[in-house]
């Protein structure tokens, strides 16, 4: 599909916006069309935890998202060159208590696997003083330490690369429905939690469903400390003086707002980490994040629409699996090369 002129993206989540940023930085016209505003739905938080998945029981999808951590640095740098933006992108690392001897041991398991898998520039390890102002307790006296894991501000992020796009030439439209535009070549579809609706109401089988998360952000400046991991919560210093911290994830609930499960994961980072204990929340984010069916992103052609394509299904991972995708779908759209792994594949 060499030489077209306009690529028309629906959704100006982080999905749509990084391939929109990677199909206009190949010279193409692209156009974002959002119904609400740029980050309305999944991608509006503010947690940015860029964690690779464990590196042990290898499989594509995690070798995807390596790809993907990898490609982080200079996606969002080009994105921050072109929009005179800062993304708040950062490879800080992570740090995980080791509760006991049996995570220990399994610990020493995962570290093996990390050196097998990951660059050897970016390893895990097993520290008994981390340096950060930042650091939960830890029963062992022990603390997993990798330095692959990074954060990103996702409000921040999204507005650099909208940003970016409108510099590339391209156009974003917010507060428009759907039914308002007129399409000039492929469509793309990032529309979170109401696309997965869409296509299960289209192809007339389960797709996926959105999952409730909240999560909050304090006032508290650790820039260059490295983000936590413990009792299943995401502590995320950012660039900016601030600290995220989530997030929940509820199959049920009443409305999507934030709510009192959203004071206990509060409650909850505080004893995790003291030095949170007076941090005041300044910001407090509820949203529907969309998870595919299979757990994967979706990606590819949408069955039955010639000229239309679809990436959606991020979940808890859609920053950072973003810039490999924003790859696959413009290698997809514009060359019709088809790099999709298989368990990733919408059919």
């Amino acid at each position: 599909m060499a030489g077209l002129t306009s690529i028309t993206i629906i959704g100006a989540g982080i999905l749509g916006l990084s391939c929109g940023w990677e199909i206009a930085r190949r010279g193409h016209h692209v156009r974002v069309f959002e119904a609400e505003r740029i980050g309305a739905g999944a991608s509006g938080g503010t947690v940015g935890a860029l964690a690779p998945h464990a590196p042990e029981n290898w499989n594509e999808k995690k070798a995807f998202q390596l790809d993907s951590l990898i490609l982080a640095a200079p996606f969002w740098a080009g994105i921050e060159t072109a929009s005179g933006l800062s993304s708040g992108f950062g490879r800080t690392g992570r740090l995980q208590p080791v509760p006991d001897a049996r995570m220990a041991a399994l610990m020493e398991d995962r570290i093996a696997a990390a050196a097998r898998q990951w660059p050897p520039t970016m390893p895990m390890r097993l520290t008994a003083s981390p340096a950060s102002p930042l650091v939960p307790d830890s029963p062992t006296g022990l603390w997993a330490q990798d330095l692959l894991s990074a954060r990103i501000d996702p409000r921040a992020a999204l507005s650099a690369a909208a940003a970016a796009i409108r510099a590339a030439g391209g156009e974003i439209v917010e507060g428009r429905r759907i039914e308002d535009w007129q399409r000039d070549g492929p469509v793309l579809w990032t529309t979170g939690a109401p696309g997965l609706a869409m296509l299960e109401r289209d192809l007339g089988r389960p797709m996926g469903t959105g999952i409730k998360g909240q999560s909050a952000l304090l006032r508290f400046a650790a820039p260059d400390a490295p983000q936590i991991f413990a009792q299943g919560l995401h502590i995320v210093p950012h660039a900016n003086g601030t600290t995220a911290i989530g997030s929940t994830s509820e199959n049920a609930f009443d409305h999507v707002d934030p709510d009192a499960m959203l004071d206990d994961l509060i409650a909850q980072a505080r004893a995790v980490c003291p030095a949170l204990a007076d941090a005041p929340v300044i910001d407090r984010w509820a949203g529907l994040r969309p998870r595919a069916r299979s757990r994967a992103p979706l990606l590819g052609a949408w069955p039955g629409r010639r000229g239309h394509f679809v990436a959606n299904g991020g979940f808890k991972i859609g920053f950072g699996m973003a810039p490999k995708i924003a790859q696959v779908m413009a290698d997809l759209i514009l060359q019709d090369r088809d790099r999709i792994p298989q368990g990733f594949r919408l059919r």
